[in-house]
């Protein structure tokens, strides 16, 4: 029996036993190779797509947090901007009202200076006419040892006096 050359009662064989296998294979084998094969290609086209979209969602987070990052760092320089302009503002407040305040202490030091330089005029007034008085009185006692110099004393205080009637008459 060659191998190459079968009979023909042998090839006759294996057309049939071929032709019924490829029946069977057909009919039960076929369909569900050709079903699982298709399922497969449905699973690989599903996960295609699926790794589609999420590429897309990756890409839409992307871009949102982008966008949240971008808003976050406008907020934070106008917080930032805000501060300052509200530091700013605190300061010029505080340095407005320590410069009113000092303008209110100085100038009720100027009034207290001036009632004092005024009480202390009136002190030393006072002083001087004490001293003055004094200092006439002890003149006048000498004066006034003479009798002639009482006599000139009185003459003197008795022309002013008229003199001073004459002005208050007048």
């Amino acid at each position: 029996m060659n191998l190459l050359l079968p009979d023909s009662g042998l090839l006759f064989w294996m057309t049939i036993i071929f032709a019924m296998v490829f029946f069977v294979l057909a009919k039960f084998g076929f369909p569900v190779i050709t079903g699982m094969v298709e399922k497969r290609r449905s699973r690989i086209d599903e996960s295609i797509e699926a790794a589609r979209k999420a590429e897309e969602a990756i890409a839409h987070l992307t871009q949102e947090q982008e966008r949240i990052i971008a808003e976050t760092r406008a907020e934070q320089a106008q917080l930032k901007k805000d501060a300052a302009a509200e530091r700013d503002r605190m300061i010029a407040l505080a340095r407005e009202q320590a410069r009113v305040e000092a303008q209110k202490i100085m100038d009720e030091a100027k009034v207290r200076i001036a009632e004092e330089k005024e009480d202390a005029l009136r002190d030393m007034r006072r002083e001087v006419a004490m001293l003055s008085l004094a200092v006439a009185e002890q003149v006048v006692r000498k004066e006034l040892q003479s009798d002639k110099g009482q006599q000139e004393l009185v003459d003197t205080l008795l022309d002013q006096m008229s003199g001073n009637d004459v002005k208050l008459s007048s």
